[in-house]
């Protein structure tokens, strides 16, 4: 395993669109039954550049920089970034363990193959997390392959035995 260095991990901006686009198909693409389809990405940008130039709302990216790239957008044959994280923060009517009904969801993890092994997802999860903590989240949410659940159980997820229900409209 390469050395560990300090990761340093920042909010994503809208100029990091495209990239962060690209490592959810890198997420999408090492999934089970996933589609190799790119063209929703198109329509998927103007929303995504929309929620990452919202600094208040529910939705949150944090990346990390590919090393020799300029910041926010800068890209090599790779790409600008080497990493991500994404999720958003919902509210529930509210229950005994959350009164107040403030639940997170972490959607999207991803790490460009050439630079996994470095830490980069668990410093993008641990910023998300507090990110989580500052609005209040007490239950954070999310769905994990298995090579990815002991980065998970290692920060503190639990599996449960909750059935998921899904329906398309």
């Amino acid at each position: 395993m390469p050395a560990m260095t300090r990761v340093r991990v920042r909010r994503a901006v809208p100029g990091d669109a495209e990239e962060v686009l690209r490592l959810r198909q890198v997420m999408i693409d090492s999934m089970a039954r996933s589609s190799p389809a790119t063209d929703w990405h198109a329509d998927a940008l103007p929303v995504l550049r929309a929620k990452l130039a919202d600094p208040d709302g529910p939705f949150a990216a944090f990346v990390v920089d590919r090393p020799g790239c300029p910041e926010r957008g800068g890209l090599s044959a790779r790409g600008g970034l080497s990493a991500l994280v994404a999720g958003t923060i919902e509210y529930r009517i509210g229950g005994v363990h959350d009164p107040r009904g403030t639940d997170g969801y972490v959607f999207s993890v991803a790490t460009d193959p050439d630079a996994r092994r470095r830490g980069h997802a668990r410093a993008c999860m641990e910023v998300l997390l507090e990110w989580f903590r500052e609005r209040g989240a007490h239950r954070i949410r999310l769905t994990a392959t298995s090579q990815a659940e002991p980065l998970y159980a290692s920060l503190g997820f639990t599996r449960r035995p909750d059935p998921l229900l899904e329906l398309r409209l």
